[in-house]
């Protein structure tokens, strides 16, 4: 799911809760937090939540007011990062328990009214409106950062098992577009142990992954065991695809290996004889943002 369809389903969950009463107001509620829980913006959210203390930013608010519903105020910092991360977790925290959710909105921001409902109507209207605005505007700052630093790069890492013929064809092709291919055992040591000479070469803006028929394997009861990709290459492309996002991961597949399940949703094609997968590879890289000369392959 794009970041884009994600912002369009939390402000309709805004909506909900907005329009929400004491039957209806829970699902809404636990559908925000799912959505803020996407894979997509888990590395966004572990920044704006590592330093959030939740429970201490609850109880410093419950120390502000008396004893009646809506004399008490959330003790928001100063920090606006650190105030959408506790936001995040304070919406985590109400959709596990709505009765608490329900109770939360009447203690912190009741106007009066004998109807608990309004509480959190208020508690939308002054904490959860101004979050999805904000939220998503942070998110499309910190993503544009990412995507130039990961653009400005014109290396591909080549993620390769036992076929040097494919390797060699790939990074051949590669270089002839302008880019640079990083072949891993091509680098030079330094002293390096093996993760570290990796995580160092992998600065890279795109990574391409061949997966051929090196390895067998398969479910202990099965018939016969499937063509698989050596396991450096199945570490190597979930390392990528978490690192550049699944945008800027191609497989390139040979013959009949298996793909990960879990790794459904990154770009494969076939490494077919006849060099349909140079297109679809140019495209990709393209459309990744990649800046390089597809006439190259012509001149």
């Amino acid at each position: 799911m794009s970041s884009s369809d994600i912002f369009t389903q939390i402000n309709n969950c805004v909506l909900d809760l907005q329009s929400s009463q004491h039957q209806t107001y829970a699902v809404p509620l636990k559908k925000l937090a799912r959505l803020l829980s996407s894979p997509e913006l888990e590395s966004v959210n572990a920044n704006l939540t590592q330093n959030a203390d939740l429970e201490a930013f609850l109880s410093e608010s419950e120390a502000t007011g008396g004893s009646f519903a809506g004399s008490h105020r959330l003790a928001w910092p100063d920090d606006d990062e650190l105030k959408l991360g506790l936001t995040i977790l304070l919406i985590q925290k109400l959709s596990t328990d709505p009765n608490y959710a329900l109770n939360f909105g009447y203690h912190f921001f009741s106007n009066g009214s004998k109807k608990m409902i309004s509480g959190l109507h208020a508690f939308v209207a002054q904490v959860i409106i101004p979050f999805a605005r904000d939220y998503k505007s942070h998110v499309k700052i910190s993503n544009a950062a990412l995507v130039r630093s990961i653009v400005r790069s014109n290396k591909v890492f080549i993620v390769h098992g036992h076929d040097d013929g494919a390797k060699h064809m790939l990074a051949r092709f590669i270089d002839r577009l302008g880019l640079e291919s990083i072949i891993l055992q091509e680098q030079p040591d330094r002293g390096r142990t093996i993760i570290e000479k990796f995580e160092q070469s992998a600065e890279v803006g795109y990574a391409v992954v061949l997966l051929t028929p090196d390895d067998v394997g398969g479910a202990v009861k099965a018939d016969a065991p499937s063509a698989r990709a050596r396991q450096n290459v199945i570490f190597e492309l979930g390392y990528f695809a978490g690192k550049l996002g699944r945008g800027r991961v191609c497989l390139l597949r040979k013959g009949n290996v298996e793909i990960p399940s879990d790794l459904f949703g990154v770009v494969y094609t076939e490494l077919d004889s006849h060099e349909g997968w140079q297109k679809r590879l140019v495209m990709e890289m393209k459309e990744a943002g990649l800046d390089f000369d597809a006439s190259r392959l012509f001149s």
